[in-house]
């Protein structure tokens, strides 16, 4: 069984991915990990220079240098050294052929196509050999860990790094790139329709009781501003289901609970089928926006 399964070279400060090895595997747990160097690759201007993730049989491992990251996917078996000995091998392949300004001035993905075979013969030659030819060059890897390991990371910890937001990881502003949720569903827009509906009567409402307010000594005052509150609310609730936002749960259910209060201050110049009617809508909206989800961007890392 091959020890090292995959690897990938990103641009650390966009995590723009500059080349990748092939792989034909269908493993469950090499796509999760695969998956995840995509979030790492976000973070790593914020990570260390070094560092490993480890799961259940496969762990990551990465190290960065002079702007340029280099990820591996190995199995646990494989010692550390073995496999940071095998990213400074690629690390001094890919400078052998790449310098800093062809580095900095790609533009789109994988720019460095034809460098996959040379990804390619390397990983080949360590799942042969077990380790690299050279064992002076493995001897100062196990002696430059002991006095500096690699920093051990968990996800999470990863996600908060590059601004995870209610279980969601948020892209960070080099990046370039916005967060897209998924489709809006039927059940969406009838909740973004009934949501504007219940806007337009408040703002009715509001709007018609300021002629009162205004000729009654300003007696309907408070009863006016709850009108134009669940208005507010009510717009507020749509502008959350279409876009993704920071702290999603606590500004949904605050406006939640705003659109409840509002209506019950207004108790007496609503039914009780009226309050239901709103109270329901600002509900389904909220557990509507809840429950879309980001739409996880495609980008594979297998070339």
């Amino acid at each position: 069984m091959s020890l090292i399964l995959f690897a990938f070279v990103v641009r650390v400060r966009d995590g723009l991915p500059l080349s990748a090895s092939t792989d034909f595997l269908h493993n469950k747990e090499l796509q999760e990990r695969k998956q995840q160097l995509k979030v790492i690759s976000k973070s790593l201007s914020s990570l260390p220079e070094r560092g490993t993730v480890k799961g259940h049989e496969l762990n990551i491992h990465f190290l960065s240098s002079e702007g340029v990251s280099y990820m591996t996917v190995c199995a646990c078996s494989l010692p550390a050294a073995t496999a940071f000995c095998f990213l400074e091998d690629l690390r001094w392949e890919f400078t052998a052929c790449f310098d800093n300004s062809a580095v900095a001035l790609a533009s789109r993905p994988y720019p460095f196509l034809e460098f996959d075979s040379a990804i390619q013969k390397l990983q080949q030659h360590y799942n042969q050999k077990g380790g690299p030819s050279l064992e002076v060059t493995l001897a100062e890897v196990q002696e430059d860990l002991r006095t500096s390991p690699p920093q051990v990371l968990t996800m999470e910890e990863v996600a908060l790094t590059n601004g995870a937001a209610n279980g969601h990881v948020e892209q960070t502003a080099a990046s370039g790139q916005g967060q897209r949720l998924e489709p809006v569903s039927a059940p969406g827009i009838l909740s973004l329709i009934l949501n504007i509906m219940c806007a337009a009567l408040n703002l009715i409402r509001g709007v018609h009781l300021i002629e009162y307010t205004f000729q009654d000594d300003y007696d309907g005052l408070w009863n006016v501003v709850a009108f134009l509150l669940a208005f507010l609310c009510c717009v507020c609730q749509c502008h959350l289901y279409l876009f993704h936002t920071c702290q999603k749960k606590l500004k949904s259910f605050t406006l939640l609970t705003i659109i409840i209060l509002c209506n019950a201050f207004l108790c007496g110049l609503r039914n009780i089928w009226q309050l239901a009617f709103h109270m329901s809508v600002a509900c389904l909206s909220t557990l509507l926006t809840l429950h879309r989800k980001l739409l996880d961007r495609n980008m594979d890392c297998g070339v």
